[in-house]
């Protein structure tokens, strides 16, 4: 039941010991920690032999310590370079267990989030499944709304006590978790999810009149965003007045919206940027205070894909294409404006095509009867807070609008001043976030950021607007096969094109053409962050591909053919980065009909009705019951280098034949780390490991090992190894510490298994027919020139 309560004021959410005093400064954040000697060290040491833990147990008893972060890397007690790989959990978060999509959206302040991702009595079953394929750190997703639905400073206790019990459990799973507050286009209630709806009302939007007025599109958050029409239309919500708005007010209101006030819980007017923002503050420093002293939860991230709203708008008559989405009815910001404030307009309306993702094809007039989306009693009277700020205005002789600011977006109104979104709002309000969420935690707890979707990390993004202890994790999807909900032999590099690539040069044929695509693409990512950054992790928090990809023809087949050769590219592509990574999503509430329930999205590989239920299933790592319910665990469950000693150099893995190449390399005793970091970027890192330990941990599935002889080649004569498949790990032991020495082991399986699908690419497929037709025209062309110049001879 949501109880009202004082940050000030000692609560219990689980037992008293729990609580932390939060009114102390920032602690300094320093990267040292207590280095312990791994028995691998000692000459008659056998691999394996330490304790009964294995290479993907990120708990204490597996590491030594909490993870920590070293130069451009996550380590363990000893030194150990750690690869994470895990999930986001979950896509169901994003909506309360008692959704409704006939009466949303009414009942705002009466929803719950508890049993969210799943019910505690079931936490067994998934954390054990997760272990079992080697997906052990988790991206858990909680949601402002969640926490505090019911009213500013009204917080869902029961819902923070059932998360608390929930992480409780991770590390005896060896699972760790880092906690994401997630949102997209702003809330639910404007087409997405995260904020509760009073924000919304707060601002002064009837959320009655959100989707009449061409605010927000609502379908997908009510069962609906299924069929082809609707396919991939709630990203265009990030423009739409509803979260645009929001989204403004919320990072920069007391620059672009300064008459906007409301009053705080003491009665006196404030901007609605120090409003919110507060509010948030208060939510995420009461969620730190509530999970920060769990072994199980390594960090925190602050807020999932944000969005500029208005801020650095440069036309009020178009988008940017390489971060906006515009498809089917899609309103400009100033025809936003007028729509918002209840005049009839005819807006663009946009279809799918080729080779830019979409163009217009016709127009519509939307909110033909008038209505106003702004409350008579709001702070702004029930007048467009864009026009109260004299942005725009209403021509009552020529009945129609007028743009009166054209770059008011771009510059500080009250002192002409360039605005950068990220230097002038973002940033800033990360240090006082963090600073927030480290006094009510522990100063060790990692903080993950990231940057808009699609955009590059941002090279303003310099030491002095870092905060301690940073992690950056990005996102990264297939754009043309999320757009398209399709993939087959033909692959486009749409962040490519959308930065002026040669369109030829975007194009990719064959399973080898995808795995170079996607290859280049995170690539990219990964080079741009640690430019930017310089020694600071990269992991891939989101990534991903649609199930229902195809017009959902695996479902009626049950051949998943596509969806495991996409899931292979991106992990290989992944892999060639050798940067780990959260999949989007582990979701057990899945289903082939309603997907992830959530504006028609259908990412999980995982689908609880198709598992067997938990009376039929083992726990441990070696017991195949848990595989029941997943899809395409072929691509999706691979070897990894869970812990190693020494810096990765090349991870290669082919699921058509179950073998894997790994090279590592020892840290060079003079200049500090050389890592080849795969084609992440520049193959120099600055961290200086103290490396305590000899032997790496290698996560190998009992998937693939199973009746099988594993085959280990490349070590030294002195070198040794031991695979447990009870335990899902190979453990090598590399005596050669020679400072730059590279250790290069090949990694197979007898009998092999069986291949799944060809790896093509252009060549091998067209190659014979090319040479084929190139014979033919030749012979042609010889016939040609013998029966004119030959019969004259």
């Amino acid at each position: 039941m949501p109880v009202r309560s004082d940050l000030d004021a000692s609560f219990v959410l689980v037992d008293s010991s729990s609580s932390k005093s939060s009114d102390h400064a920032e602690p300094e954040v320093t990267n040292t920690a207590v280095n312990f000697d791994h028995p691998s060290l000692e000459a008659s040491y056998c691999p394996g032999s330490a304790s009964p833990t294995y290479a993907h147990d990120w708990s204490v008893r597996g590491t030594g310590m909490s993870l920590r972060i070293q130069g451009r890397h996550f380590v363990d007690a000893y030194g150990r370079v750690c690869s994470l790989r895990g999930v986001n959990l979950a896509g169901c978060s994003k909506a309360p267990t008692n959704d409704n999509h006939d009466t949303f959206p009414s009942d705002a302040e009466s929803v719950t989030f508890v049993g969210r991702p799943f019910p505690l009595e079931e936490a067994p079953e998934h954390f054990a499944r997760l272990r079992r394929w080697g997906l052990t750190f988790i991206r858990f997703l909680v949601t402002w709304e969640a926490i505090e639905h019911a009213g500013p400073g009204i917080y869902d206790l029961e819902y923070l006590h059932y998360v608390r019990q929930l992480l409780s459990l991770l590390p005896s799973y060896g699972l760790t978790a880092f906690v994401s507050i997630h949102q997209d286009v702003w809330s639910r209630y404007s087409g997405g999810s995260g904020a509760p709806a009073w924000t919304l009302e707060l601002a002064g939007f009837d959320l009655d009149a959100l989707e009449e007025t061409g605010a927000a599109w609502l379908s997908g958050v009510k069962g609906g965003g299924h069929e082809e029409s609707e396919r991939g239309v709630w990203p265009t919500g990030y423009t739409k007045l509803a979260a645009a708005t929001m989204a403004t007010l919320f990072w920069a209101g007391r620059t672009f919206a300064p008459k906007l006030k409301v009053k705080d819980k003491n009665g006196e007017l404030v901007s609605i940027q120090q409003f919110l923002q507060d509010s948030y503050l208060a939510m995420s420093e009461l969620l730190a205070k509530t999970l920060g002293d769990l072994d199980g939860v390594l960090g925190f991230e602050m807020f999932n894909e944000p969005h500029r709203g208005y801020v650095e708008l440069q036309s009020f008559h178009s988008w940017d294409y390489n971060t906006d989405l515009h498809l089917s009815y899609c309103p400009t910001a100033f025809e936003s404006f007028q729509l918002g404030a209840g005049h009839p307009t005819a807006v663009g309306a946009w279809t799918r095509s080729f080779p830019m993702p979409t163009r217009r094809t016709s127009f519509v007039v939307l909110n033909p009867h008038g209505r106003s989306v702004w409350r008579l009693d709001g702070p702004s009277g029930g007048k467009c807070i864009w026009e109260l700020h004299n942005v725009w205005g209403w021509d009552k002789n020529r009945d129609e609008g007028v743009l009166l600011r054209e770059n008011y977006f771009k510059s500080n109104p009250a002192t002409g001043k360039k605005v950068d979104w990220y230097t002038d709002f973002y940033f800033p309000f990360l240090k006082k976030w963090t600073e927030r969420v480290r006094g009510a935690s522990a100063p060790e707890k990692i903080i993950f950021t990231e940057a808009i979707p699609n955009e590059f990390c941002p090279t303003s993004w310099t030491p002095d607007h870092r905060v301690p202890n940073m992690a950056y994790a990005p996102h990264w999807y297939d754009l043309n096969a999320l757009f398209a909900k399709a993939f087959g032999e033909f692959t486009v590099n749409v962040q490519g094109l959308s930065r002026g690539m040669f369109p030829l040069k975007a194009f990719y044929w064959g399973q080898s053409g995808a795995r170079e695509n996607f290859s280049l693409q995170i690539h990219n990512i990964v080079k741009h962050a640690h430019e930017a950054l310089g020694e600071h992790p990269v992991i891939i928090g989101e990534c991903g591909i649609p199930m229902d990809m195809n017009k959902k023809e695996a479902f009626l087949t049950d051949n998943f053919i596509w969806q495991t050769r996409m899931m292979d590219a991106m992990l290989t592509a992944l892999e060639k980065s050798l940067v780990g990574f959260t999949l989007w999503s582990y979701n057990p509430s899945n289903t082939d009909l309603a997907g992830d329930d959530w504006n028609g999205e259908n990412f999980s590989w995982f689908s609880r009705r198709r598992a067997l239920p938990p009376s039929l299933l083992y726990y441990e790592q070696d017991m195949p019951s848990l595989d029941n319910g997943g899809r395409i665990l072929s691509s999706v469950v691979r070897p990894y280098p869970a812990k190693t000693a020494g810096i990765p150099h090349k991870f290669e893995y082919e699921m058509n034949t179950g073998c894997f190449v790994f090279e590592w390399r020892n840290r060079d005793a003079e200049n500090g780390d050389e890592c080849g970091h795969g084609d992440g970027g520049d193959e120099r890192s600055s961290g200086n490991i103290d490396l305590r330990s000899l032997e790496t941990e290698i996560f190998l599935p009992a998937l693939l090992t199973v009746g099988r002889k594993v085959i280990v080649e490349g070590l030294d004569a002195e070198d040794t190894y031991e695979h447990d498949e009870s335990r899902q790990t190979l453990f090598v032991v590399a005596r050669d510490t020679r400072p730059g020495r590279v250790h290069r082991i090949s990694v197979s399986v007898y009998p092999p298994v069986v291949s799944v699908f060809p790896v093509s690419d252009f060549w091998l497929d067209f190659g014979p027919r090319i040479v084929a037709a190139g014979g033919l025209f030749v012979g042609i062309l010889v016939f040609a020139l013998y029966v004119r110049y030959g019969l004259e001879v």
